[in-house]
């Protein structure tokens, strides 16, 4: 598989939008730019894995793709929440660890 530098340009610019969206939805989780990038990417991979297992499709083009990793990246914030227990109620395994 070729990456061309334009594809990767695209990724992160998609990535950096949907984790920059996906942290003003879910508030109090901003990881800053280069950990709001990461979580838009990996997002992205959430949302293309998991909106074919569920049968959607949420459109084309950049704006669908935006859209696709926002709702997965909130989806990976609502776990990495979960997870390191610093929620609305402040449970969780991860308080007893962290």
């Amino acid at each position: 598989m070729y990456l061309s530098s334009e594809s990767l340009l695209v990724i992160l610019l998609v990535g950096l939008v949907a984790g920059w969206l996906a942290g003003q939805i879910v508030q109090g989780t901003g990881f800053g730019l280069i950990g709001d990038m990461v979580i838009g990417v990996i997002g992205a991979f959430i949302g293309d894995w998991l909106f074919p297992q569920l049968g959607l499709r949420l459109g084309i083009g950049i704006l669908g793709a935006i859209i696709n990793a926002t709702i997965g990246a909130i989806l990976l914030l609502f776990i990495l929440r979960l997870v390191r227990g610093r929620g609305r109620w402040n449970t969780g395994w991860g308080r007893r660890w962290w």
